[in-house]
């Protein structure tokens, strides 16, 4: 149960399935992801993850079964589309920041054109979500002229500008060289503790431990497991998730 007492889920994926021609890349799944829940998806490449996570937005058609987002069927197309997707943000691997406008500018941008927000309001609201990420004083910066830890930030505080429901992450930081993925995981956790709704698809296990409310574990189009992360990484139940761990947990 939620604070404002709704304890229908924001996301129902019943029975989905998807096929890229002969390939069958999500199998039957059934999920659920709370308001105010943090959910993270782990497991091998090719496994399903970021078609998964793209599916709820419809940045990826299904080919059957059902998503409910906030109590609607997923629109096909047109309007209630559009609206869909600027309530559930999505971070990309790559930051898809339109590279000829500054900092401010690729904030403001989504709000001033698709929720009508009054410049000098989306301006303000900008200057707030980049000092929340740490990086105001680049406002007036292009992206070629930050790093990829700010550039990822920026998309973040892109994505909150929209005041969105929920926000989808997809591998957010494996395109990040490894000193930079701390500083965009940590704006991640701040985000989790402060309710926001997410579903991150990652390789990074100690965000999972630190900031997820459940770790969904998939692998050939999938979920495997789905439990705690303390359970998950001291108790997982299948083979495939115990084989997964024993790999990418020595290193």
């Amino acid at each position: 149960m939620t604070e404002n007492g709704d304890a229908t889920p924001l996301v129902q994926l019943e029975n989905v399935n998807k096929h890229f021609g002969a390939l069958h890349v999500l199998k039957n799944i059934n999920l659920t992801v709370s308001r105010g829940e943090v959910l993270v998806v782990i497991g091998p490449s090719g496994g399903g993850k970021s078609t998964l996570c793209r599916t709820i937005n419809r940045l990826e058609t299904i080919s059957d079964g059902k998503i409910i987002f906030d109590g609607q069927v997923l629109p096909e197309e047109g309007k209630a589309l559009a609206r869909l997707r600027s309530e559930v943000g999505m971070v990309f691997q790559s930051f898809n920041l339109f590279a000829h406008k500054t900092i401010r500018e690729n904030v403001t941008l989504g709000p001033v054109k698709v929720r009508g927000v009054a410049k000098d309001a989306a301006d303000k609201r900008a200057m707030e979500l980049l000092e929340r990420v740490g990086i105001a004083a680049q406002a007036d910066k292009y992206p070629a002229q930050l790093s990829g830890g700010q550039q990822q930030r920026v998309a973040i505080a892109r994505a909150l500008a929209m005041d969105p429901k929920m926000i989808l992450f997809d591998e957010p930081t494996s395109a990040l060289d490894p000193e930079m993925v701390q500083e965009v995981l940590d704006v991640m956790v701040g985000l989790a503790r402060d309710g926001m709704t997410m579903m991150v698809v990652t390789h990074e296990m100690g965000f999972a431990r630190r900031a997820a409310n459940r770790v969904v574990f998939m692998a050939d189009g999938q979920i495997v497991e789905e439990n705690t992360p303390d359970e998950f990484f001291t108790n997982a139940q299948t083979d495939r998730a115990r084989d997964f761990l024993s790999k990418i947990l020595t290193h």
